[in-house]
């Protein structure tokens, strides 16, 4: 069935489509007999799923991923799709309206998207009091960036800001200097300027409280003496843990027609081209860090084997975002459904 009204949105410019699609979620989920049915048909409770990082008590290991509700407008009926978790975001501390339109481009015959938001938002001091007004007990993670506008040398200070505005409201946070669509933002992934970005927040962090945990977002297209680097970085910081990873700029192995991925132009690529290299990512972080370091993988998860992919590369928990857009709303309930069936956790414990 979802296939069907797919082939039909996806007619529809994306941006146009998704908020259509989430205005018509929300009017459902105000009408309370509607909303009980959409959380019964969607939701999976069942305490093998349950994990616990950060002393961070996660339903389901299942969330979605920063770029869907940028402006922690839909936390509710997303809520009720089944998600153990969902990131809010990229928020920056001032609103912007992002990079010019088209900037979303869907890739049917590679299940992929290519976007170039640049970080459009309604700025950190919206967002804080929405998440506030949720109705529904889910966990939310708050990932920060930096406004366009603000040059490197001060990006420090934006980061604090939003770190300050959402603190009360979120349960983690996700540092995020890896997306390809902010000029210059993939710069501050270098060791000497990360560090001090996060030791900052890290200094910040138990100033405003007991601390909240701190998580940073790499890119998929970093080798592996950087990923070295962003692992010492980890330890020098006392980073909580690692969300990999974010959209690619690689292009190799495409279906879709390469004269068509040209006319697209720049953006950063998800979907199902970045299974691989995520996973690859994934376990190169767990490997090399000796299992110390929690991560949440995302990148090219559009099924249960998918997750488990993930989870047996070393990860602890998974985002999904293109697979959403790809696979409908019942993607956290059949992923859910598959690692129960599997027993992913269940031997995980029994291991330990």
């Amino acid at each position: 069935m979802y296939k069907l009204i797919r082939s039909i949105l996806f007619k529809v410019e994306p941006e146009t489509v998704h908020t259509w699609v989430m205005n018509r979620l929300q009017f459902a989920y105000n009408i309370p007999l509607l909303r009980y049915w959409i959380r019964a048909k969607y939701s999976v409770n069942d305490p093998s799923l349950s994990q616990t990082l950060w002393g961070i008590d996660f339903p389901n290991p299942v969330g979605l991923a920063a770029g869907f509700d940028k402006n922690a407008q839909y936390i509710d009926p997303l809520a009720c799709l089944g998600f153990g978790f969902i990131e809010i975001g990229t928020v920056t501390p001032r609103g912007q309206s992002g990079n010019p339109k088209p900037r979303m481009f869907r890739l049917p015959a590679d299940s992929a998207l290519i976007n170039r938001m640049g970080f459009n938002n309604k700025g950190a001091l919206s967002a804080a009091p929405r998440i506030k007004r949720k109705k529904e007990q889910v966990i939310i993670g708050g990932n920060i960036g930096k406004n366009k506008e603000t040059p490197n040398e001060r990006a420090d200070s934006d980061y604090e800001l939003c770190f300050e505005y959402l603190y009360k409201s979120v349960d983690y946070f996700v540092v995020n200097v890896s997306s390809p669509n902010t000029p210059g933002l993939r710069q501050l992934q270098e060791k000497e300027p990360l560090t001090n970005l996060l030791l900052k927040l890290q200094e910040m962090n138990y100033k405003l409280g007991s601390g909240k945990p701190i998580l940073l977002k790499i890119a998929p297209d970093l080798t592996n003496e950087q990923l070295d680097d962003i692992i010492d970085i980890v330890r020098t910081t006392k980073l909580h843990g690692i969300v990999a990873t974010n959209t690619t700029i690689n292009r190799d192995g495409l279906h879709t027609p390469t004269t068509k991925v040209d006319a697209i132009g720049a953006g950063g690529l998800s979907g199902r081209p970045l299974k691989q290299r995520a996973t690859e990512v994934v376990k190169y972080i767990h490997t090399n860090s000796n299992g110390q370091i929690p991560i949440i993988a995302v990148g090219g998860i559009f099924t249960a084997e998918d997750a488990i992919e993930k989870l047996e590369a070393g990860a602890s928990l998974v985002q999904v975002y293109t697979g959403f857009i790809y696979e409908g709303p019942a993607i956290a309930k059949k992923i859910c459904e598959g690692l129960i069936k599997n027993g992913h956790f269940n031997k995980k414990r029994s291991a330990n």
